[in-house]
């Protein structure tokens, strides 16, 4: 009887052991003083200790479709940041500094190069976000995944001081509502732009429509935590997956209705062959439309607020109020 071993079924450990030599070093770039212990334990160890009442907030998300325009493009040293910012923007909702950052990479065949191009912007979302990354999984999977294709996810844990929780049950009718740009389409709506665009090459204003969709997501938690630590803030949304319509009412109660004024929002990239294609309701129901981050703040702090953004490098603007109403959100 011959003897088989795990190459010959498709998993290469040396590939494996590769990998992880090569990204260990993004990850300790991203380390600071409360990681404790070193990369390769079972277990990743942080310290939480000098908060007085500290509340963990965690998230966990991957980046979708947008892989198979990596894939196409053969490039991945941008993806990670994607996993990263699509788990960190949440936990920023309320309030919370991410702490730490782990991985989760799934392939049929693991080539090292492109691994660790995939780590090097996980750890470059990482740096973004203050948080460090600590631990991870790779994982060959042939049989299961195609050669050639990945699968990328993450999970962030983060902190906030319990009496400093964003939970959005200080919104009021009166508040502002302030818009951060986002950087384009995000991590959201690429089943829906993989249809409108078929040809990654093609040059719309500029630059390869596979350029356009490969622009990692912003990470916006240095700017926001500034906005927090000098400003009272009432709710916080990240716009992803089922754009303002789905996201913006979970930062508020019932009762209380966002009036967006949909000419102050800036025009993404694209969008005028999308909407060839798409519907006004169906973009605003799928895309970010131009809009990453959202905070509601008391009307006589928003110029404050707005300075605030805007010195720490946000493209900030006024895009609505707050009113009384049973409809939780109104496109104007």
């Amino acid at each position: 009887m011959s003897q088989i071993d795990y190459k010959s079924s498709g998993v290469d450990k040396e590939a494996g052991y590769d990998t992880v030599r090569r990204i260990k070093d993004f990850a300790k770039a991203t380390h600071n003083p409360r990681v404790l212990g070193q990369i390769g334990a079972f277990g990743a160890f942080y310290d939480l200790s000098g908060y007085q009442h500290p509340i963990l907030v965690s998230g966990t998300d991957g980046v979708g479709t947008k892989l198979k325009v990596a894939f196409a493009m053969e490039r991945y040293d941008t993806i990670g940041i994607d996993a990263v910012a699509m788990c960190v923007n949440d936990i920023l909702c309320h309030g919370a500094a991410p702490q730490f950052f782990l991985d989760y990479l799934a392939c049929g065949k693991l080539e090292p190069s492109v691994a660790a191009d995939m780590v090097k912007g996980i750890a470059e979302g990482c740096s973004q976000a203050g948080a460090a990354l600590i631990g991870g999984e790779t994982a060959e999977m042939p049989g299961f995944y195609d050669d050639g294709e990945y699968d990328v996810a993450g999970f962030s844990v983060g902190v906030v001081e319990k009496d400093a929780l964003i939970d959005g049950s200080r919104v009021q009718a009166g508040d502002s509502i302030i818009g951060l740009a986002a950087s384009g389409f995000h991590s959201n709506g690429y089943s829906l732009l993989r249809k409108i665009f078929t040809d990654f090459t093609q040059e719309v204003e500029g630059k390869s429509v596979g350029e356009w969709l490969l622009t990692p997501t912003r990470i916006y938690v240095k700017s926001v935590l500034s906005a927090l630590s000098k400003h009272r803030i009432h709710g916080l949304a990240h716009i992803t997956g089922g754009g303002l319509p789905e996201n913006l009412p979970r930062a508020y109660g019932a009762g209380l209705s966002a009036q967006i004024d949909t000419a102050k929002l800036p025009t993404l990239p694209l969008m005028s062959a999308i909407s060839e294609h798409v519907s006004r309701e169906e973009c605003f129901g799928t895309f970010n439309m131009g809009i990453g981050f959202v905070l509601i703040v008391p009307a006589e702090e928003r110029d404050a607020v707005l300075d605030t953004l805007r010195t720490e490098g946000e493209q900030a603007m006024l895009i609505g109020e707050m009113k009384s109403g049973d409809e939780p959100l109104v496109l104007i």
